[in-house]
């Protein structure tokens, strides 16, 4: 078990109980009860509200919420490189609640892993995605998840226009573009379309359900094969 991991389970544990020994602590984690000792004790520099000592005993400070998570500093650096990375090529609602859940992420943290998270020197070109592709990447995203079938206005490479009725499986990033993987209606098949060539869409209120043989899995198992 990783450092990070075990910490977690600590405080878990100590909120769970009304008074919590190293003892029990370190039979649970399958660990000494030096190591407890040092856990705890780094848990409470990091602000973390346990009360009580080695040999008596330890217990969380009533009306104290804390966050579900603890990070390292190099986890959160992960984090924030994930985030400025992927910004630009998310859709704005995306791209907002990512940054939104990074600013709760490094609230949490100690100040040093805090400070070192943001001055990490990992960042992406803001061009990114035009605003057509942004609006038509959210839109087949909220399709996606509400399982609506789609009526495309499609223009393949070879500038060949047609119309199609699909299925939204899943949207898939390739470097510089997004494709949007569907079960064709026309074609009876599996088949990708890069969401900058979609000319138009147009959500339909007919919804489908997973059936043998049109669903991600089948075309993750036939792209594999």
């Amino acid at each position: 078990m990783r450092r990070a991991d075990r910490l977690f389970q600590i405080v878990q544990l100590i909120r769970g109980r009304r008074l919590t020994t190293a003892e029990f602590l370190a039979e649970r984690l399958e660990v000494s009860v030096r190591t407890v000792y040092r856990d705890v004790a780094a848990l409470q520099q990091q602000g973390v509200p346990i009360d009580g000592e080695a040999g008596v005993g330890y217990r969380m400070r009533a009306g104290f919420d804390l966050p579900p998570l603890m990070f390292s500093k190099d986890e959160a650096q992960a984090l924030v490189a994930a985030v400025r990375l992927a910004q630009p090529q998310l859709d704005e609602g995306l791209s907002g609640e990512a940054e939104q859940a990074l600013g709760k992420i490094l609230a949490v943290l100690s100040p040093t892993a805090r400070a070192a998270a943001e001055s990490l020197a990992v960042f992406a070109p803001q061009s990114g995605l035009d605003a057509a592709t942004r609006e038509r990447l959210a839109r087949l995203r909220e399709a996606t998840e509400s399982r609506h079938k789609l009526r495309l206005d499609y223009q393949d490479l070879s500038e060949t226009p047609s119309l199609r009725t699909v299925r939204p499986l899943a949207c898939f990033f390739w470097g510089p573009s997004w494709t949007l993987a569907a079960w064709c209606e026309l074609r009876e098949d599996f088949r990708s379309f890069r969401v900058d060539r979609i000319r138009s869409l147009a959500v339909l209120d007919e919804r489908f359900r997973d059936e043998p043989g049109k669903t991600l899995a089948d075309m993750n198992r036939q792209r594999d094969a």
